[in-house]
């Protein structure tokens, strides 16, 4: 298809104006939000490291202590590891650290604590299963289902993604994998499909921070996301399925040479 075609079925900016300024007043907000949620992951790879063992209890008054913190933020703490059923809470008794099968594993928090603890290699097998259930029948269902607007955006990411890649520039070439894997998901004609949106933003993310530096994309990789734009263009689901499948082994292969703190990551990237 001419490029110029493509961009002319396009009526949305190819990306979105993310230079939003944050109102002051948010600001001792944003700061306490972040705090709790990296004390809150210190928690849970204790938890998942077996410092801290399951149906151990701590109290807020140790959280405070331990952490140099005010109460509430001590407070937030534990209702962000509750909230994702790392712990729970029993008055005069304190907060319980939960065995992990207890823990909400489809939780963007769950995830990335995971990531970021002594099971990060088993945790990125898992999650590369999980895209292989879901991702290629996704891209399927967004050849036959997505408007014409989004099937036009598919090879103008796929083209930019691969300049991107070529220029050196991959924290752009990131942002780019992301919007166009969401963009299948929220086109797949799925739901549920599309609330998994935010959890593969973590999986794309979390594969390549540990280890550094993003590490450049692969031909077959880069070729594989054009494929599958091209068939979502022509709504080709087969083809998509195909290529979208390519795709995700292509990036659970690393996986396979990573230690289990994830310290020797190699990525391909998404």
């Amino acid at each position: 298809m001419p490029s110029g075609d493509r961009l002319n079925a396009l009526t949305n900016p190819l990306m979105p104006n993310l230079n939003v300024p944050i109102a002051p007043s948010s600001l001792t907000e944003t700061s306490t939000t972040v705090l709790h949620s990296a004390i809150a992951e210190e928690l849970a790879v204790d938890i998942i490291e077996g410092r801290w063992k399951p149906g151990d209890s701590t109290t807020l008054n140790d959280i405070q202590d331990r952490f140099k913190i005010s109460r509430t933020v001590a407070r937030e703490t534990a209702h962000s590891l509750e909230s994702a059923h790392a712990i729970i809470i029993k008055k005069r008794v304190g907060l319980i650290a939960q065995p992990l099968s207890e823990w909400l594993s489809l939780d963007t928090k769950v995830i990335t604590w995971k990531l970021h603890s002594n099971q990060r290699k088993q945790e990125l097998v898992a999650l590369t299963e999980l895209r292989l259930a879901v991702e290629p029948f996704a891209a399927a269902q967004a050849a036959l289902r997505a408007p014409v607007e989004t099937r036009a955006l598919m090879p103008v990411l796929a083209m930019e993604m691969h300049k991107n890649s070529d220029a050196g520039n991959l924290d752009e070439f990131q942002q780019l994998d992301l919007r166009f894997h969401n963009e299948i998901l929220q086109h797949s004609g799925n739901d549920l499909f599309s609330s998994l949106s935010s959890l593969v933003d973590i999986i794309i993310t979390g594969r390549s921070e540990k280890g550094g530096d993003q590490v450049q994309p692969t031909k077959e990789l880069l070729l594989a996301h054009e494929d599958v734009a091209e068939a979502i263009w022509e709504s080709n689901p087969d083809v998509a399925r195909k290529a979208m499948t390519e795709i995700v082994t292509e990036v659970s292969t690393p996986t396979d040479d990573e230690g289990d703190n994830g310290d020797n990551a190699d990525e391909n990237g998404k």
